[in-house]
């Protein structure tokens, strides 16, 4: 699969969550983001904060970008998904993920964390 460009929010969000930086990872998101992860809504910085801390004590685990799609936007957003591979001790060992992230004003303002073909 091809890589589009990526914005520098996204790249900033990749890096951050492979060195497990959670501050720079939620630096990466506006005051008022949105995550939705294994099916659970996080609203703001508080919520993302939280929900990072618990993943990155929860499991280790690598991660490959396998490839990305510019989306295209509206309203001053623009669109990306990231497609994941990782490998890690959560169950099941692997999975293979869609990120689709939304940007605004260079922030992330909406991330969706689904399993590829969900």
């Amino acid at each position: 699969m091809s890589q589009a460009p990526l914005p520098q929010a996204i790249s900033d969000y990749l890096a951050a969550s492979e060195q497990h930086d959670v501050d720079a990872v939620v630096a990466c998101f506006s005051d008022d983001a949105s995550v939705l992860d294994e099916g659970k809504h996080r609203t703001g910085r508080a919520e993302i904060r939280r929900w990072r801390e618990d993943v990155d004590t929860a499991f280790e685990y690598t991660s490959t970008v396998t490839g990305a799609t510019a989306l295209g936007g509206a309203d001053g957003a623009q669109r990306y998904d990231v497609y994941l591979h990782l490998e890690g001790n959560f169950p099941g060992g692997q999975v293979d993920l869609i990120n689709s992230f939304t940007i605004r004003d260079d922030r992330i303002v909406d991330l969706r964390i689904v399993p590829a073909g969900s």
